[in-house]
């Protein structure tokens, strides 16, 4: 798959060829995490997925790893939203659409293995003073207050019960970064059937009994 969401955003001002070369080593990037970590991610690995004669394209193109890996996190978490917001997109309801979250994000891994697993581990490796992380970071709060909203929106409906939607959402997510890491681990991981398991489990935890 090629970096398009980020991406295409800076491009913007660029030549073809340039935005060509910066998409070339953002997806070459994401191959070398995922496949041999974040702290061996080196330019030079890098720079051979790529097909580059040398290290110095990558560096006319960005301002050391931290500019790249910043790139790596906005374009890959730029594909999760758009795939996990048009999965959900015809769901209808806060009991159903809460079910369709974990289908979709589960989905989501086996869609883009690679993707998952390089942005995984930049979480997991990138120290929390390192610059490569804020933009993960930045994200990833921003979505845990859409989802907070979204449990909120529920409560009010009389949908879902009284209970604190920060907890829940940060129950929901370390289920999902668990599920999430299992998947990239075990090839024989049932994804499918553990996105059932956990939509049932989660709508008994907020569901309103009648």
């Amino acid at each position: 798959m090629q970096a398009r969401t980020s991406l295409s955003k800076q491009s913007e001002g660029r030549t073809f060829t340039e935005a060509a070369r910066r998409t070339q080593i953002v997806d070459a990037a994401i191959e070398v995490i995922a496949d041999q970590g974040y702290r061996n991610a080196s330019f030079a690995k890098i720079a051979k997925q790529a097909g580059l004669s040398s290290t110095g394209m990558i560096s006319y193109h960005f301002r050391g790893k931290g500019d790249l890996m910043r790139e790596v996190v906005e374009h890959v978490m730029g594909v999760a939203m758009d795939f996990v917001v048009a999965e959900l997109a015809p769901v209808q309801g806060h009991r159903e659409r809460l079910r369709a979250y974990f289908a979709a994000n589960l989905a989501l891994t086996e869609q883009y293995p690679k993707h998952m697993r390089a942005i995984s581990n930049i979480g997991v490796n990138a120290g929390q003073d390192d610059p490569h992380l804020y933009g993960l970071i930045d994200q990833l709060e921003a979505g845990a207050d859409v989802q907070v909203e979204r449990i909120r929106d529920g409560q009010r409906a009389g949908v879902f019960r009284d209970f604190d939607p920060v907890v829940m959402v940060m129950a929901i997510r370390s289920a999902m970064d668990a599920a999430i890491g299992r998947a990239g681990a075990d090839p024989s991981f049932d994804s499918a059937a553990c996105a059932r398991e956990l939509a049932d489990l989660f709508d008994r935890a907020t569901r309103k009994e009648a």
